[in-house]
């Protein structure tokens, strides 16, 4: 591979064309492990941002890719329909709380919560009312398209650089107790009163439920959730969640949700939906949104992607949910959760960490002070592991068939490495 080529002309994620960082060339992937052209084997610790649950080259997906490409990889979705986007929604809606009935199929995470937010403005349009902002939480993420960029936390995000150029939306204090400690009441009390302020105005709240991601890898109590399903209810406010990282048994839940038992009005899913093999999101609401959009003076919702349920794409989700469906995923993430329940805390021992946390299939090490990203990717590279920190966050989410040996690998680099 021309390594050259590539940091002269390739601008990869987060990175400056002034000082590109090193890239690692990858021939191959299978299972948890990635192939260097070299020939070293790195554990893989991410998942591919979340994506990757069942690990590379599952001969599940892969039939599915081959079976599906034979028929049509692509056709539109305008006036059209097929049985791989059929049948993915009928699973959605089997998988997903009851009152979600309706799916709209996008192209990627970001563009579920463009989805979602034009639902929501849509929906008080129909209802004769103008409601432009959105409630939604300090430390969250929701993506790097504009309107997912307004809801992303501007001060604790990469996207900062945007103020001025996004509309302004209402921040509430996040949620500061964690999962599993003892819920404290007072923790809610600055969301129900920018709700109670703002709530005429107010379209929607959008969150991460119980992990915020991008904005901090935190993880918090679920009553504060279920404190915010009962806020919205009350004050008769949409409620999104934003389920693209955590959902798909990530949490040790299928949907993160779940730890709380509530619905969402509208949910937005990506990432793991194909299992990691190419880019697919949905955005699922009720059938009062649905319809209520569709009454409205456009008489149907104004959106419409080129690549929407992408039968390729579609095929390779069915085949990922099915494995899902067989439930094996829970053991596995158990089993994960377990496992760093037993390393973290010894990582926490070092003088470079703050703090530890972790639930189901996510590990967190927080640092004192932000990494030198070359440096330390060197590092883990070194140890035959990927992962890839940001900030002063160094995690692990890897695919869920790691066994007991590759997740060790994963920690003990961290414990080497931050040592």
């Amino acid at each position: 591979m021309d390594l050259v080529f590539d940091q002269q002309h390739v601008w990869h994620p987060y990175t400056s064309t002034l000082n590109p960082l090193p890239c690692y060339p990858v021939e191959s992937a299978s299972g948890v492990l990635l192939k260097l052209e070299d020939g070293r084997e790195l554990v893989d610790g991410m998942s591919s941002w979340w994506a990757a649950i069942h690990g590379y080259n599952h001969p599940q997906l892969n039939n599915a890719a081959k079976a599906q490409i034979d028929q049509m990889s692509h056709v539109m979705f305008g006036g059209i329909t097929h049985q791989p986007a059929v049948e993915l929604c009928r699973k959605l809606v089997e998988m997903t709380p009851e009152p979600l009935q309706q799916v709209f199929l996008a192209d990627s995470g970001s563009v579920a919560v463009e989805v979602a937010l034009k639902m929501a403005l849509q929906y008080w349009h129909a209802r004769g009312e103008q409601r432009p902002k959105f409630l939604t939480l300090r430390h969250g993420y929701h993506g790097d398209t504009f309107a997912a960029m307004s809801v992303t936390d501007p001060d604790n995000s990469m996207h900062g650089l945007y103020k001025g150029f996004l509309p302004e939306h209402i921040f509430a204090k996040s949620p500061t107790t964690r999962f599993g400690e003892d819920w404290q009441e007072d923790d809610i009390r600055d969301f129900a009163a920018q709700l109670d302020t703002h709530h005429q105005e107010v379209a929607a709240v959008i969150l991460e439920p119980i992990v915020q991601g991008a904005g901090g890898m935190r993880i918090y109590h679920p009553t504060y959730l279920q404190r915010v399903r009962e806020l919205c209810d009350e004050y008769g406010v949409l409620l999104i969640a934003d389920e693209i990282a955590t959902g798909f048994g990530r949490t040790g839940k299928l949907f993160a949700c779940e730890h709380a038992g509530i619905s969402p009005d509208i949910l937005c899913v990506g990432k793991a939906l194909t299992g990691g093999y190419m880019t697919l999101s949905a955005t699922l609401t009720t059938k009062h949104v649905a319809d209520t959009v569709c009454s409205g003076a456009a008489g149907c919702f104004m959106h419409g992607p080129t690549f929407m349920g992408n039968p390729l794409a579609c095929a390779v989700a069915n085949a990922s949910l099915t494995l899902l469906q067989t439930g094996e995923w829970q053991q596995q993430v158990e089993s994960i959760e377990k496992q760093l329940a037993e390393t973290l805390p010894e990582i926490g021992k070092l003088k470079t960490v703050k703090d530890v946390r972790w639930l189901g299939a996510i590990g967190v090490v927080e640092l004192h002070e932000p990494v030198d990203l070359a440096e330390i990717q060197q590092r883990f590279v070194d140890q035959g592991v990927w992962i890839r920190p940001f900030g002063t966050l160094v995690y692990i989410m890897p695919p869920f068939i790691i066994n007991q040996q590759e997740l060790s690998r994963l920690t003990s680099a961290i414990l080497i490495t931050l040592g």
